[in-house]
């Protein structure tokens, strides 16, 4: 079976200047992809997870023909991104800038008519086409308003739509429900599974966990524009073995966490600060005593113990164990030279 995208060594870096004085700037290396191979299966909802600035909305927008790579390839349906660009814009529907894609003046029905147009589709078939998009992405409401009175919601939803005018048979949504409130996230989420079911294939970027856990068939781990793990959801849990996953609650300060991470059981502790208080997640051996040891290191060094409790591996977990960083991080400095 021909892979729906394949993508062999794929690097990319910026060439870009930092200013250094009023009249001075030096040269600076961004490296937002290194060497990354990887296969998206047809029919499959691929998910390539990954904090801010990890590397994957440049992933996809090399393969949807809008950045050339500095080095490797990558064929999406069949068609070579640089040979045969044409083709391969023909064959996938995009959501990749969101709103800022969508022309404001013009109403949601008239910005899915200019679209249809651009991928020329049949005037006879493009009323229908637009009318169905809009019914099943829930715009019809607001579709005969202009762009300009949306809320963000609203546009994004719009955007998504966009993405679908083409009915292609690849469709690549870069973080789709990013200010959406919850409810609108979760029924796009529900279109998402019924294009799922009719056979579509989707690239599904996100930094939220839940959601390439509850939708993705197999996922991508990228970060810092390296491709860490690739594997179904289940494989990459099951991955940590018999390790255990302990968060705690409180007020934790650096030397307690200092002291838990030189626990020779632990392999990963991870804090994260939030209103005054933190949370600090373990990633441990399973051992006996484990959890009294864990509980004396940080009540011995300051720590306000509020909950403590071992839980279920997640994606999240997986993550951690590769970076010893959370998905909340942002990591969109990446230098090289």
């Amino acid at each position: 079976m021909t892979a729906a995208v394949r993508v062999e060594n794929l690097s990319k870096t910026y060439h870009t200047r930092q200013r250094k004085g009023l009249f001075k700037s030096e040269k600076r290396d961004v490296v937002a992809l290194q060497d990354v191979t990887l296969e998206v299966q047809p029919g499959e909802i691929f998910g390539l997870l990954g904090p801010n600035g990890a590397g994957k909305t440049t992933l996809i927008k090399i393969i949807t023909t809008l950045l050339l790579p500095s080095s490797g390839q990558a064929w999406v349906n069949g068609y070579h991104i640089e040979k045969e660009s044409n083709r391969v814009r023909a064959s996938v529907g995009c959501m990749l800038m969101g709103e800022r894609g969508l022309y404001w003046k013009l109403t949601g029905r008239e910005n899915l008519a200019y679209f249809a147009a651009l991928y020329h589709i049949r005037p006879e078939l493009r009323k229908q086409r637009i009318q169905d998009t809009i019914d099943l992405t829930g715009l019809g409401e607001y579709a005969d308003r202009s762009v300009e009175t949306y809320s963000s919601g609203q546009k994004m939803k719009l955007a998504f739509a966009k993405s679908l005018i083409n009915d292609a048979p690849l469709l690549v949504l870069d973080e789709p429900t990013n200010t959406l409130d919850v409810l609108s996230a979760s029924e796009l989420r529900a279109v998402v599974r019924q294009l799922h079911a009719q056979g579509k294939t989707i690239i599904y970027t996100t930094h939220i966990m839940s959601e390439a856990e509850t939708l993705c068939d197999r996922v991508a781990i990228i970060d810092r524009g390296l491709l860490l793990a690739l594997d179904d959801v289940s494989a990459l849990k099951a991955s940590l073995g018999r390790e255990q996953v302990t968060r705690i609650d409180g007020v934790i300060p650096t030397k307690a966490v200092q002291a838990v991470q030189a626990l020779p059981m632990v392999q990963k502790a991870t804090l994260v600060l939030q209103d005054g208080s933190g949370q600090l997640t373990v990633l441990s051996d399973n051992s006996p005593g484990m959890l009294s040891r864990l509980i004396e290191s940080l009540t011995t060094n300051g720590a306000v113990i509020q909950r403590i409790a071992p839980e279920e591996v997640t994606l999240e977990d997986v993550f951690i164990a590769k970076t010893g960083r959370t998905l909340a991080e942002d990591t969109r400095q990446l230098e090289k030279g």
